[in-house]
């Protein structure tokens, strides 16, 4: 089916859930099919950018990677083989969208949005940031707790072939390779209405994808690229989520709101600091300032856990099956199948192995 065929449907789909949802709706169903159709029409087949002079040599290395890692992908990790990430598109911008996450000001549970086809989600996604802009602005008037993220790339599902973009071409092999297996995961498994499990499920395929692939190809300097940056980002993952679950016991107490209120405060000031800590041990790198210097607050934190949360679950699943992609993807497909408190269930209970299974997999890239 080609784009026009997809975007005739597309425009059918979302004319309907207007008729249901109202004019609010409206405008934002508009500049989603037209950012859609941006993207897509700026696409190029990376054959064409590769054989086009104008392209500049580090581009070009990045493609011939991106493309080696596209086939790793279908050939090894049993990802789709369709056209998504074989094309390139530069939007001239820094991100592809930027989504709005909400929370209420004393509690961690995200504010949810219903779609249609991809069923409810705990954020909302805009190419448009002005409008983006102006509906957190809203959220914040209302009394929400707000953050807007940037983000670099996203999947469609299989309904158009999504390219590569300048988002994050230039990102190192690992980070490329994880953010890739990430957005293919979707297009492999995707169950409506439920974004932890979705997204923990491809951000487990993406760090399992990139390990096998460096472990495989990459350079030492690759992967030891790779091991620390994995180690700092799982160190800030708890950092995050002892707070958070300090945050929990807090809005769950019998205590008054004015009191929640300077107790929360201080528990973000304490993370602040913490993390001032921890990067020293870092040798002061710096690459999660921003996230801690705006919008700290129960949005990020709610999002944080939406995509964090059972990662470590999916990984020992991966382990309970013999690190063979068949047989985890046998089993996640079983779990999806299931109720969700069943499904969520059978995940926790997957979590006491987590910790063994990761020490495994970092023994890969650590040689």
């Amino acid at each position: 089916m080609n784009s026009v065929v997809r975007f005739t449907i597309l425009f059918a789909v979302t004319g309907l859930g207007l008729t249901l949802s109202g004019c609010a709706d409206l405008a934002y169903y508009r500049q989603t099919v037209a950012g859609q159709w941006e993207l897509l029409q700026a696409r190029r087949p990376v054959a064409a950018v590769l054989a086009d002079p104008a392209t500049t040599p580090a581009l070009r290395r990045r493609l011939e990677t991106a493309q080696a890692l596209r086939r790793f992908a279908s050939t090894e990790l049993g990802l789709p083989d369709n056209g998504s990430y074989r094309s390139y598109a530069d939007l001239k911008r820094p991100q592809a969208v930027k989504n709005v996450f909400a929370a209420p000001e004393l509690a961690l549970a995200p504010r949810q949005w219903c779609y249609l086809a991809v069923g409810c989600l705990s954020y909302r996604g805009f190419f448009d940031a002005p409008a983006a802009q102006h509906f957190a602005d809203a959220l914040r008037v209302a009394g929400d707790d707000v953050y807007v993220a940037d983000i670099p790339a996203y999947s469609t599902l299989g309904w158009f072939d999504d390219p590569l973009l300048n988002t994050f071409i230039q990102w190192p092999t690992g980070r490329l390779a994880e953010l890739m297996f990430h957005e293919l995961a979707h297009q492999r498994l995707y169950l409506a209405g439920d974004t932890a499990f979705n997204e923990a499920f491809a951000t487990a395929i993406g760090r399992l994808g990139a390990e096998r692939w460096l472990h495989q190809r990459g350079t030492v300097s690759e992967q030891r690229e790779y091991a620390a940056d994995r180690r700092r980002h799982d160190e800030f993952l708890r950092l995050v989520m002892a707070t958070r679950n300090q945050l929990a016991t807090l809005y769950a107490s019998s205590r008054k709101d004015s009191e929640k209120r300077l107790e929360k405060g201080r528990i973000l000031g304490e993370l602040r600091n913490r993390y001032r800590a921890m990067q020293r041990a870092w040798n002061g790198y710096s690459g999660y300032d921003r996230w801690f210097d705006q919008d700290l607050n129960n949005a990020k934190l709610a999002g944080n856990s939406t995509y964090y949360r059972w990662v470590p679950a999916f990984i020992a699943l991966y382990e309970r099956e013999g690190r063979a992609f068949t047989a985890f993807y046998r089993a996640v497909e079983r779990l999806e199948q299931l109720p969700a408190s069943e499904r969520a269930a059978r995940l926790e209970a997957l979590l006491p192995l987590a910790a063994n299974a990761g020490a495994h997999l970092s023994d890969a890239i650590d040689e």
